[in-house]
């Protein structure tokens, strides 16, 4: 389970690099096709609407040819789109490619944390905190990568190295043996239903040994009693991913109006925030997975709204930057370990549940900053401040439903 847990690790690191590389190469490839910003932004908006369709055809996928052969579909798609990528080709032919790009690292995301959410049995919210922190890694590492390529006016290679580390990743998933148990749940069984009762669910945030489930369904083979709790959660995905690309998008922006920071410092403060992220993620999990997922979640998410708050009050950069790293620590695992408590509070849907609500995430992480852009345009950065930490404190109010839901759903099945 080690060997397939750091595939896995490795494969999100792959996915860390592919969300944000678009961003950290635009300003030289807008210049190469003699673009303007909205054309760059077209190019964006295409791999998230592919995006969207690979998070949302991971579980019928998934039911067809198994989870092995999913995630080699999605990895497969993303090494060839990145690839052609590094052709530079006509720029009608990017914006085609683009969606192929976003079908890969969308259905890579949503089918590899599904899977290990699944199959490890002890210490899920570590495993999924895991996996987050090599996003991160990712997603930290090729900013600092592309301007070093930048620097040495090499930035296309940035695609075909791209290209190379998921042709790598892809022949591991393709070779690797797991075990005998592991390779027979992740292959394709023939006849076998993909979507079984789990073996788990949550009493006191933990899991436990289940009663039956009811067979009854109301959407999507979900279970009528899950849908308020399924609501609730696809709101917090969205609002919470919106709220933190919305933050971390802007804070430069923020920085520079705020306090007057230099722009190139200001842009710096960016990996100061994902540093932060990545250092969190490593203790997420565990503690977790100790607290129990609903109240590390509440812990988490009060703690955010108290920092926001003194976001949009502080006055000094340095206390800025403190409060910066305090909200990264503080936001580092709260997308994994809703995920692994969403999962456990609807057992025996993992892949459905993942996809969704990953796809709920990506919608916020595409409209928000769009809103967060006009109050920017619109009002000044502290009022801008003041909108995130509101967005905060809904995500708290969501939350707090979600535990009502979640103990009701325990007792009545205790």
């Amino acid at each position: 389970m080690k060997k397939l847990l750091w595939l896995g690790c490795l494969s999100y690191l792959v996915i860390g690099v592919a969300h944000v590389i678009g961003g950290s190469i635009l300003e030289q490839m807008v210049e190469h096709y003699g673009l303007s910003y909205k054309d760059g932004g077209q190019w964006i908006m295409n791999q998230f609407i592919g995006f969207l369709v690979g998070v949302l055809l991971a579980p019928s996928l998934t039911a067809r040819i198994g989870k092995r052969g999913a995630v080699l579909v999605a990895i497969g798609a993303l090494t060839v789109s990145e690839a052609a990528y590094s052709l530079l080709p006509p720029w009608e032919w990017m914006l085609a490619i683009a969606p192929l790009a976003g079908v890969g690292f969308g259905m890579t995301e949503a089918v590899v944390g599904a899977m290990i959410i699944d199959l490890v049995k002890d210490g899920k919210a570590s495993a999924m905190s895991r996996l987050e922190t090599f996003f991160g890694v990712g997603a930290l590492l090729i900013p600092l990568g592309a301007a070093y390529l930048i620097q040495q006016q090499a930035w296309q290679t940035a695609f075909p190295a791209l290209a190379a580390l998921s042709a790598v990743t892809f022949m591991l998933w393709l070779t690797l043996s797991f075990g005998q148990e592991a390779d027979e749940e992740i292959g394709f069984q023939p006849g076998v239903d993909r979507i079984k009762p789990n073996k788990h669910e949550v009493v006191g945030d933990r899991p436990t040994l289940s009663v039956n489930q009811p067979a009854a369904s109301a959407f999507f083979g979900y279970p009528r009693r899950s849908l308020p709790f399924l609501l609730l959660a696809a709101l917090f995905f969205m609002l919470y991913v919106g709220m933190e690309m919305s933050f971390s998008n802007y804070l430069p922006s923020i920085l520079i109006e705020k306090v007057g920071v230099h722009e190139a410092n200001a842009a710096a403060t960016l990996s100061l925030f994902w540093g932060a992220m990545v250092a969190g993620r490593l203790f997420a999990g565990v503690l977790a997975d100790r607290m129990g997922y609903a109240r590390y979640l509440l812990y988490a998410t009060i703690g955010a709204t108290v920092i926001f708050a003194l976001l949009a009050s502080a006055g000094s950069l340095s206390w800025l930057l403190a409060l910066i790293v305090l909200s990264g620590l503080l936001l580092s695992g709260i997308f994994g370990i809703a995920l692994v408590y969403a999962n456990a509070l609807i057992p025996g849907m993992t892949e459905r549940t993942t996809s969704l609500l990953v796809a709920c995430g990506g919608l916020g992480g595409a409209v928000f900053p769009r809103l967060t852009g006009w109050f920017m345009d619109s009002y000044s950065a502290g009022v801008t401040l003041w909108y995130i930490g509101l967005q905060v404190l809904v995500l708290l109010l969501i939350l707090l439903f979600m535990v009502a839901l979640g103990r009701r759903q325990q007792l009545s099945h205790g």
